[in-house]
């Protein structure tokens, strides 16, 4: 009888662990960027708290460093159910976020602290139709994007002038009527294209100097930023599996991505600010653009600003829609840049 009772028992407990198991909510994320990036570490950080904050009901497998979607992939590969949760970011698939491109414009983007803000205001505000296939965790800028170049120091227009300068998306607009020629490249082909002189620069944020090692390959930098894009980065989940989540669960996942947001807000500025200092340790020289050159630059893509509208027109949108959109975007920036400095977030500009 005894045995029998212990038989019984060992069945229960079998039974109740293979429900517990089966109650287990399994997702997969992915991540382009290298697995030691610090971007990646905190994607992996983001999986990690979620199943804590669950006590295990939610299990996050995480693919890193292009292991599982590549970086132009990313969105159709979260769509068609490849990953539930993916980060990219909008340049590698131009037009398919038209209204959130407005962030390629060349609108004196400053600080990837600043810029997440102005970002997160712009998308709770506007609510682009764009994203309505996936639930959206946070989207979040990079730093001012300066110009990197390997051999020729540019301090003026006429210096830029036919260099081959990796862009993507609209920025490949900016440094066209900048003068230069733009080239297309996916970020993990630009170190050796720089080094090979396949490239003569690039434009992306100082944290590349140090983090994809730019600065083994580059001698000089341009801040541009007071011209400057930016590059918008999103981390979401395919809608459908989303609304499938409990509610309570949406509600951490929600409560973590906000978090999440924040550290990368704060780790923008802080990759920025290491990039400088690898930079110049390597004995790189970065070059300030005087007020007049500024204005000269300002005024050489302002048609980069007006095919944009002229574009979201032909899509239906107003020339008043974009308008808005703009003076919010400024308005912001104004905004955060003053919350930056009374919060005293180190920024390097």
């Amino acid at each position: 009888m005894k045995f029998r009772w212990l038989i019984v028992v060992a069945i229960m407990v079998l039974f109740s662990f293979s429900a517990a198991k089966a109650d287990v909510i399994k997702l997969k994320a992915a991540n382009y960027l290298p697995t030691t990036h610090a971007m990646s570490l905190l994607t992996g950080w983001f999986c990690d708290e979620v199943k804590k904050r669950t006590n295990g009901r939610v299990e996050i497998a995480y693919y890193p460093g292009g292991t599982l979607l590549s970086p132009v992939k990313m969105y159709d590969g979260i769509l068609s159910g490849i990953a539930d949760l993916g980060l990219s970011h909008i340049q590698y698939t131009r037009g398919r976020f038209p209204v959130m491109e407005v962030f390629d414009l060349p609108l004196g983007f400053p600080s990837g602290w600043v810029n997440t803000q102005v970002c997160m205001d712009f998308y709770n505000r506007f609510k682009p139709k764009e994203f309505e296939d996936v639930q959206v965790l946070y989207v979040t800028p990079a730093g001012a994007l300066i110009l990197q170049t390997t051999k020729k120091p540019v301090k003026t227009l006429d210096d830029l002038k036919g260099l081959k300068i990796r862009a993507t998306g609209q920025l490949a607009d900016v440094f066209k009527y900048l003068g230069a020629v733009p080239v297309p490249l996916a970020m993990p082909d630009v170190y050796e294209s720089l080094r090979r002189g396949v490239i003569d620069g690039v434009s992306v944020d100082y944290s590349t100097l140090k983090y994809w090692k730019f600065a083994e390959v580059v001698k000089y930098v341009t801040s541009t930023w007071r011209v400057g894009t930016t590059i918008t980065f999103y981390f979401v989940i395919n809608k459908k599996k989303w609304d499938q989540l409990p509610a309570d669960v949406q509600k951490i996942m929600t409560e973590v991505a906000l978090e999440a947001k924040e550290r990368q807000a704060r780790l923008w500025n802080q990759m920025d600010l290491e990039g400088i200092e690898v930079f110049k340790a390597q004995g790189g020289q970065i070059i300030d653009l005087s007020e007049d050159e500024a204005k000269r630059w300002a005024k050489a893509v302002e048609p980069v600003i007006a095919e944009y509208k002229k574009g979201m027109v032909e899509k239906g949108f107003k020339e008043s829609d974009v308008d808005t959109w703009i003076k919010f975007i400024k308005d912001r920036i104004e905004y955060w840049k003053k919350e930056e400095k009374a919060r005293n977030i180190p920024s390097p500009f």
